[in-house]
């Protein structure tokens, strides 16, 4: 039997790409006759726990082995006391990581990112286990510049996000695309009328989905409330608020709120038109796995480093998503990208460019197979 440490979290964007890894690995097990214990690091706050410590996992046939909660503290790029605080929050999780490694003497550590990451891989690298960390974004961020030291191998979404990397780490990455789970290459359109209360026969209107990512957003939330019955004139409105959100359906029959949409999701994706989105690189590549027209709102300001935009920008200059970043994101902008996607011939031509990027392997499985050589003693 060999185990394998996936480490990451803090925001679905980085559990659910490393669920759909797990989920190819052991299927890569099974496939050899093989097991794989899988044990996960991350954090002791948010959502990772309610994820994954759940018996199942919606999405994936993988059910978690272990799932260990560690203390994480981030670095930012401005002032703050809690900069000196969370010092001692990554020590913690350094001890703590260490210590759970030492246990397990895990075949090798897979990352996904995110701050709860540096820790583990940290302590993977003075236990001398083997690292492997994935990118999402187009520009890889703080923690996957501090993993990469530690990493084996460097695993990137985009080839052009090499080029963010120093010399040294070239001959370490491996461009593998960004991670899907299996259930979104096999969503059912209908499934996800069924669950909206939609009968295909009676869809007069293009149906927009709108996501904020899992905990929702303000601004693409105030926008919708202010052009809701513009919105509802045009389309039939799918709307993932966030779970705090308060907007209400003030009875428009084509408006349909949802606090969030969780083992749906797929089938949701699958049954919209067009997706008016922020740029998470998760929602993204969701998005075009399913072929769908995207709208974008990237999230910018000061409370980001700007991947979003980046992730935007490379869809947008594909011809695969229209773009509203910063003060370009007013209710008379939004309308006019809109309207362009109520032509039907102009979502078929974004949904193509959309597919395209996609075209080709998939790379959970990819990553699955790349992992699961090392294993097996045959090292990349």
């Amino acid at each position: 039997m060999h185990t394998v440490v996936f480490t990451g979290g803090g925001t679905g964007g980085h559990i659910y790409p490393g669920l759909a890894v797990a989920d190819e690995l052991k299927i890569q097990a099974e496939k050899n006759a093989d097991v794989i214990r899988i044990v996960w690091l991350g954090s002791s706050s948010g959502m990772d726990r309610n994820i994954l410590g759940q018996k199942t996992l919606s999405g994936t046939h993988t059910t978690i082995d272990g799932f260990y909660g560690i203390p994480s503290g981030r670095f930012r790029r401005y002032f703050s006391l809690k900069n000196l605080t969370d010092i001692f929050r990554i020590f913690g999780g350094f001890v703590v990581s260490f210590f759970i490694l030492f246990k397990y003497k895990p075949d090798l550590l897979f990352s996904k990112g995110g701050f709860v990451s540096v820790p583990p891989c940290l302590a993977a690298r003075l236990l001398r286990i083997p690292v492997y960390t994935h990118e999402c974004d187009f520009t890889p961020g703080l923690a996957t510049r501090i993993n990469s030291r530690s990493a084996r191998h460097i695993l990137v979404s985009y080839k052009e996000t090499a080029a963010f990397f120093s010399a040294s780490c070239a001959e370490k990455i491996i461009v593998t695309g960004n991670p899907v789970r299996s259930v979104f290459y096999n969503a059912d359109a209908e499934a996800g009328l069924r669950f909206l209360g939609l009968e295909k026969s009676a869809l007069i209107k293009p149906v927009l989905l709108v996501l904020g990512g899992s905990s929702g957003a303000k601004q693409i939330n105030d926008l919708i409330r202010q052009n809701i019955d513009w919105l509802c004139a045009h389309f039939i409105v799918i709307h993932q608020t966030g779970m705090n959100a308060d907007i209400r359906q003030d009875g428009q029959i084509n408006y349909k709120p949802y606090p969030f949409i969780y083992a749906e999701m797929p089938h949701v994706m699958a049954a919209a038109d067009i997706v008016l989105s922020r740029a998470g690189a998760n929602s993204l590549w969701e998005c075009a796995v399913l072929a769908k027209p995207l709208v974008l709102i990237p999230l910018c300001g000061s409370g980001t480093r700007g991947d979003q935009i980046d992730n935007a920008r490379f869809f947008a200059e594909r011809h695969a998503a229209s773009v509203l970043t910063g003060d370009e994101a007013t209710s008379g902008n939004l309308r006019k990208r809109l309207e362009i996607f109520e032509d039907s011939e102009n979502r078929r031509q974004y949904a193509a460019a959309c597919k395209k990027l996609t075209e080709g392997r998939q790379p959970a499985a990819f990553i699955a197979e790349l992992l699961y050589k090392d294993l097996a003693g045959d090292r990349i």
